[in-house]
C-alpha cells in the first residue's frame, strides 16, 4: 500500500516537475520540445513491451493480453473522440475564447492522466519484482513534459507563471487516486490483473501513436526526435535490465 502511494504520487508529481522551467524559460526552441517528447515516447513503448506485456502473458495467455491491449486502445479512442482536443503546440488563439480554451486543454489533460494512474498502480498490484517503480518512473518521465506543454500552453494565454505551474500540477494529481483504485481492484480480483496490465500497455501505446510521435514529428525535426526515440527505449531497457 505505502509503496503504491509512494509511486504514484512521484509519478503525478513529475508532471508539476516538468512545468518548473516555466518559472524561469523565456523560449524553448520546437527541436528541443519534440526531442524530449518522442525521448518519453522511446521510454514508454520499451516499458509497454519488455514488462508489461510479458508480465500479463506470464500470468495469462494471448488471448487475455490481446483483450487488454484492444480494451486499453479502445477506451482511449473513445476518450479522444467523445471529448475536444486541442493541440497544444499549434492551437490558435482565434479558435475558442480564452476562459474556454485554457479549460479544455487542463480537462483534456487530466482525462489522459487517468488510465495512466490505473497504469502504476496495476503495475504494484502484480507480483512482478520492480516492475510497479519501473512504470511509476516511465509514467513520471512521460508526464514531465506534458507538464511543461500544459504550463507553457497557459502561459502563452497571458496566465501568471505561478498559476500555470500550480494549474499543470494539478492535473497529474489524478494518477493518485486511479492509482490507488488500480491497485485495489487487482489486489482483490486477481485474475484482473493481466487483464489490468494489458489494457495499461494498449493505453500508454495509444498515448505515444496518437499524442506523442505526432507532436515530436510536427515541426520538421523528424530525425533528431528518431534518434532520441531510439536513445528513449534504450535508456528504459537499460534500466530493466538493472533494476528489474
Amino acid at each position: 500500500m505505502q509503496d503504491v502511494l509512494i509511486g504514484s504520487i512521484v509519478s503525478a508529481l513529475a508532471t508539476g516537475l516538468g512545468a518548473v522551467p516555466i518559472l524561469t524559460m523565456k523560449v524553448i526552441t520546437h527541436r528541443w520540445r519534440d526531442i524530449l517528447l518522442a525521448f518519453t515516447a522511446g521510454i514508454m513503448v520499451s516499458a509497454t513491451m519488455f514488462n508489461l506485456i510479458p508480465v500479463a502473458l506470464d500470468y495469462s495467455n494471448l488471448m487475455t493480453v490481446t483483450i487488454g491491449i484492444l480494451l486499453g486502445t479502445l477506451v482511449l479512442s473513445l476518450m479522444e473522440r467523445n471529448m475536444p482536443h486541442i493541440d497544444l503546440a499549434h492551437a490558435k488563439s482565434s479558435t475558442v475564447q480564452f476562459d474556454q480554451k485554457s479549460m479544455l486543454i487542463i480537462t483534456a489533460i487530466t482525462l489522459h492522466n487517468l488510465p495512466e494512474g490505473l497504469s502504476v498502480g496495476v503495475s504494484y498490484a502484480s507480483e512482478s519484482a520492480g516492475l510497479g517503480p519501473l512504470i511509476a518512473l516511465a509514467i513520471g518521465l512521460q508526464n514531465a513534459p506534458e507538464g511543461f506543454l500544459v504550463a507553457l500552453f497557459l502561459v502563452t494565454q497571458k496566465v501568471k507563471k505561478f498559476t500555470a505551474f500550480l494549474i499543470a500540477t494539478l492535473t497529474g494529481t489524478v494518477e493518485i487516486v486511479t492509482g490507488l483504485i488500480g491497485f485495489f481492484l487487482t489486489s482483490y480480483v486477481s485474475n484482473l490483473v493481466p487483464y489490468g496490465l494489458a489494457f495499461a500497455a494498449g493505453a500508454m501505446l495509444f498515448i505515444v501513436y496518437k499524442e506523442l510521435i505526432p507532436e515530436s514529428h510536427g515541426d520538421g525535426h523528424e530525425s533528431a526526435s528518431t534518434f532520441s526515440f531510439i536513445l528513449g527505449l534504450i535508456a528504459m531497457i537499460a534500466m530493466i535490465e538493472w533494476f528489474g
